[in-house]
């Protein structure tokens, strides 16, 4: 059985959608940030960069969101959450997941922690944050024009662990000048997304009610 470690609306969140989806008996294990237990000695022991999530499957300990979705669909081909190994398409699929935790993710981790670059000067992290929300804006426009053309999902009508990841990221880019709902393709692709029940239960299991995204 899996295990997965993970504190409510963290990036744990897409790996926990494709547990839910593939189905799967799996355990969370809350790593509680609020007593800041990711930098605990027995978690640094599993994922020594003390961030969350980190996915245990047997003697196999792993870290990194993405990481452990690409697990996942490579130990579970039958759901059918990417396309084939060696197929084109598994290349598009491995072009947007790195995208999003590369490119939209590292932009929303400064935007919401700028200070973690500038520390107590005010006036720089006021501009590291307005450019982050920027750059992340742009990169949430680029997603849009795929979608216009080739979408409602990342894979066309395919649904693929890359449109869980998008929810992840949509809803911490929420608070956002121009959020990631103002863009009507990126939109209709998280009401198809939220709509399904493995979405909606990893979710109510963290504990997390109302709208989602």
């Amino acid at each position: 059985m899996y295990q997965l470690h993970y504190f409510p609306g963290n990036a744990n969140a897409a790996p926990h959608m494709v547990l839910e989806e593939i189905g799967r008996r799996h355990e969370l294990v809350l790593v509680d940030r609020a007593m800041n237990a990711q930098k605990s000695n027995d978690y640094l022991k599993l994922n020594p960069n003390g961030r969350i999530p980190t996915l245990i499957d047997g003697d196999l300990v792993l870290f990194e969101a993405a990481a452990i979705i690409l697990h996942l669909v490579d130990q579970h081909p039958e759901a059918d959450l990417a396309p084939r190994i060696g197929a084109r398409e598994r290349a598009k699929f491995y072009q947007w997941m790195i995208f999003l935790t590369n490119s939209l993710q590292e932009e929303l981790m400064i935007w919401q922690y700028p200070d973690r670059l500038t520390g107590s000067d005010v006036a720089a992290t006021e501009i590291v944050r307005q450019g982050a929300e920027k750059r992340a804006g742009a990169y949430l426009d680029v997603i849009e024009q795929h979608l216009t053309a080739n979408g409602p999902l990342f894979l066309g009508d395919k649904l693929s662990a890359a449109d869980f990841y998008l929810v992840m990221l949509a809803r911490w880019a929420r608070p956002m000048a121009n959020p990631p709902r103002a863009r009507p393709h990126i939109a209709n692709l998280l009401d198809k997304i939220t709509a399904l029940p493995a979405v909606r239960r990893a979710y109510a299991r963290e504990g997390i009610t109302g709208e989602i995204c």
